[in-house]
């Protein structure tokens, strides 16, 4: 699977020992300290009050940038599929074989949570979870766009014959989708120790690329 460098450098800002940049704003310093404390000690188990604290500012101020936590970990999605976004441009803006920019797509997912852990930890292990207002925080401004980047070169993809006809594109997607998050968390878990998920970022490429290769038609030409 070819890489695609980001368009922006998803390393976090200079920032201090505890992890916030003493020279951010209220609101950046905020996100900045929920980002660490979510993704060591979970969501559910991260106060209002611990955040304010770490970020050097109040609680008040986290009720009006982000209106709650969950306000919170939302922004903290949206900034991280907002990295992405010229990554994304890019890809579409290429020319070539369709197969070839969902390779790059899916090569900018994987890269980005290779070089953001944070990032990775939450948005596989909290993401999915429904919260106190019934809704997924994942499904967020930022992943409904990438979502329709991937269905706009599957539709290609289709008109090229390159997929096969009985598969529903939704379903492609989803399937496509669902198989990068698996092998990401499982191998997120295997990193804590508490999963049988050992492989490394070259092995999990080629096994996506074998999935990717059964979706397609047969009268496809070569990769």
């Amino acid at each position: 699977m070819k890489k695609v460098p980001l368009a922006l450098d998803l390393d976090p800002e200079a920032e201090t020992e505890e992890g916030v940049s003493p020279e951010a704003s209220s609101h950046d310093r905020l996100l900045q300290a929920a980002r660490v404390l979510f993704a060591q000690q979970g969501y559910e188990n991260t106060t209002t009050s611990a955040i304010s604290r770490r970020a050097g500012t109040s609680e008040s101020q986290l009720i009006k940038h982000f209106g709650s936590k969950e306000g919170l970990l939302e922004a903290i999605f949206d900034q991280g599929w907002k990295r992405m976004e010229g990554g994304l441009r890019e890809v579409l803006s290429r020319e070539g074989r369709p197969v070839d920019r969902l390779h790059a797509v899916t090569g900018l997912l994987i890269d980005a949570f290779e070089r953001d852990p944070e990032l990775r930890t939450l948005m596989l292990l909290e993401g999915r979870r429904i919260r106190r207002h019934g809704h997924m925080v994942i499904l967020t401004r930022g992943f409904l766009k990438l979502v329709g980047v991937v269905d706009e070169v599957l539709r290609e993809m289709r008109e090229a014959g390159q997929i096969r006809p009985d598969l529903s594109v939704d379903a492609v997607r989803s399937a496509l989708i669902g198989a990068i998050e698996g092998l990401l968390r499982d191998q997120l878990l295997a990193e804590r120790g508490s999963y049988p998920a050992r492989y490394d970022g070259a092995e999990l490429r080629r096994v996506f690329q074998a999935l990717l290769e059964g979706l397609l038609s047969s009268s496809r030409t070569a990769l």
